[in-house]
């Protein structure tokens, strides 16, 4: 492919090249009877941005499911699913969430999970955590205290669909490195998927964001490999 992500050296200029071609990746007109035919470059584009962020695995037996803080509790729906089919025996939500508030994400998803049937006991918390760094980094003592990373091998990693490169890279850089992560991205349909994230313009700014962020943390030092 002739496009390539840079997670070093992700400067500005790349940023508006980024920018520009996402602002081209736009779905066909449906009213026009023929269509014009996808510009190649951009389809490459697509499918290289798709490939990258937009990160899945099939449901597996796991040590623990880790559900990142956002401000929709459905977040937790992955985790309530893998618990309910023995392969979650403990769930761990992390957040206070970016802005000031009474109840942080964590405890919201952890009263979101109750009701739904998980049992209170199987749900861990970690209240602080501002953003996707502080989710792992403020995780780690905390499952080392209270379970001990020696006993964990597999880790289900939810969170939204467009941020699962981002979780992944993070958490390699920040948790034990013989943890095996298996990502379990949120599944609602306001959650801009891999299949049809370029077609609306919220889409593509969720997108943009991402990689920016990426690039970010890069330079800050705050992911791992891919």
């Amino acid at each position: 492919m002739r496009f390539r992500i840079k997670v070093q050296g992700f400067d500005i200029v790349l940023i508006g090249r980024l920018r520009a071609r996402l602002a081209r990746i736009r779905p066909a007109d449906p009213g026009q009877l023929h269509p014009p035919s996808p510009d190649p470059s951009l389809l490459e584009s697509r499918v290289a941005i798709t490939r990258f962020l937009f990160v899945e695995d099939p449901p597996e037996p796991v040590d623990l499911c880790f559900v990142l803080g956002c401000p929709t509790p459905t977040n937790m729906d992955p985790a309530i699913a893998l618990h309910a089919r023995g392969f979650a025996p403990v769930i761990m939500a992390s957040g206070h969430g970016p802005a000031p508030q009474p109840v942080p994400e964590a405890i919201q998803f952890r009263d979101y999970a109750i009701a739904r049937g998980v049992p209170e006991a199987a749900i861990m918390l970690e209240t602080e955590a501002t953003n996707t760094r502080e989710n792992f980094a403020f995780s780690a003592p905390i499952i080392e205290r209270q379970i001990g990373w020696a006993r964990i091998r597999r880790v289900a990693l939810v969170t939204k669909p467009y941020h699962a490169r981002r979780a992944l890279m993070t958490a390699r850089r920040h948790w034990p490195a013989h943890v095996r992560l298996v990502m379990q991205p949120s599944q609602q349909p306001d959650d801009v998927p891999a299949a049809t994230w370029w077609q609306t313009d919220t889409g593509r700014a969720y997108v943009l964001r991402e990689l920016v962020a990426i690039g970010t943390y890069a330079q800050q030092g705050d992911i791992g490999d891919f």
